[in-house]
Protein backbone atom coordinates (compact mmCIF):
# COMPACT_ATOMS: atom_id res chain seq x y z
CA UNK A 1 0.00 0.00 0.00
CA UNK A 2 2.74 2.48 0.98
CA UNK A 3 4.69 1.73 -2.20
CA UNK A 4 1.62 2.35 -4.38
CA UNK A 5 0.83 5.60 -2.59
CA UNK A 6 4.42 6.76 -2.94
CA UNK A 7 4.39 6.05 -6.68
CA UNK A 8 1.13 7.96 -7.13
CA UNK A 9 2.45 10.96 -5.22
CA UNK A 10 5.68 10.92 -7.23
CA UNK A 11 3.75 10.74 -10.53
CA UNK A 12 1.61 13.70 -9.44
CA UNK A 13 4.69 15.69 -8.51
CA UNK A 14 6.21 14.99 -11.95
CA UNK A 15 3.08 16.12 -13.75
CA UNK A 16 2.96 19.35 -11.76
CA UNK A 17 6.59 20.05 -12.67
CA UNK A 18 6.02 19.44 -16.36
CA UNK A 19 2.93 21.67 -16.34
CA UNK A 20 4.89 24.44 -14.67
CA UNK A 21 7.70 24.13 -17.21
CA UNK A 22 5.27 24.22 -20.13
CA UNK A 23 3.54 27.37 -18.89
CA UNK A 24 6.55 29.65 -18.66
CA UNK A 25 10.13 30.38 -17.75
CA UNK A 26 12.07 32.97 -15.79
CA UNK A 27 14.41 35.46 -17.42
CA UNK A 28 16.58 38.33 -16.31
CA UNK A 29 14.96 41.35 -17.97
CA UNK A 30 18.23 42.70 -19.37
CA UNK A 31 19.25 43.34 -22.97
CA UNK A 32 22.39 41.28 -22.28
CA UNK A 33 20.54 38.17 -20.99
CA UNK A 34 21.31 34.96 -22.87
CA UNK A 35 19.52 32.23 -20.88
CA UNK A 36 16.07 31.33 -19.57
CA UNK A 37 15.43 29.36 -16.39
CA UNK A 38 12.81 26.81 -15.37
CA UNK A 39 12.82 27.81 -11.69
CA UNK A 40 13.03 31.28 -10.19
CA UNK A 41 15.65 30.18 -7.65
CA UNK A 42 18.08 28.89 -10.32
CA UNK A 43 21.65 29.86 -9.45
CA UNK A 44 22.03 31.11 -13.03
CA UNK A 45 19.77 34.03 -12.09
CA UNK A 46 21.82 34.99 -9.03
CA UNK A 47 23.83 37.60 -10.95
CA UNK A 48 20.79 39.32 -12.44
CA UNK A 49 20.92 43.03 -11.63
CA UNK A 50 17.57 43.70 -13.31
CA UNK A 51 14.06 42.45 -12.69
CA UNK A 52 13.45 38.70 -12.96
CA UNK A 53 10.29 38.18 -15.00
CA UNK A 54 8.08 35.20 -15.86
CA UNK A 55 7.39 34.84 -19.59
CA UNK A 56 6.28 32.10 -21.96
CA UNK A 57 9.00 29.81 -23.23
CA UNK A 58 8.10 30.95 -26.75
CA UNK A 59 8.77 34.59 -25.80
CA UNK A 60 12.15 33.63 -24.34
CA UNK A 61 13.21 31.72 -27.44
CA UNK A 62 11.99 34.55 -29.70
CA UNK A 63 14.38 36.81 -27.78
CA UNK A 64 17.18 34.38 -28.64
CA UNK A 65 17.49 32.96 -25.12
CA UNK A 66 18.46 29.34 -24.51
CA UNK A 67 18.03 27.02 -21.53
CA UNK A 68 20.39 27.67 -18.64
CA UNK A 69 23.21 25.12 -18.35
CA UNK A 70 22.44 24.50 -14.68
CA UNK A 71 19.05 23.07 -15.71
CA UNK A 72 20.02 20.78 -18.61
Amino acid sequence: MFKTLSLLLFAGWLSIGSTQQASGVYICDSKDAKKFHLVEKCRGLSNCKHEIVFVTRETATQRGLTLCGFED
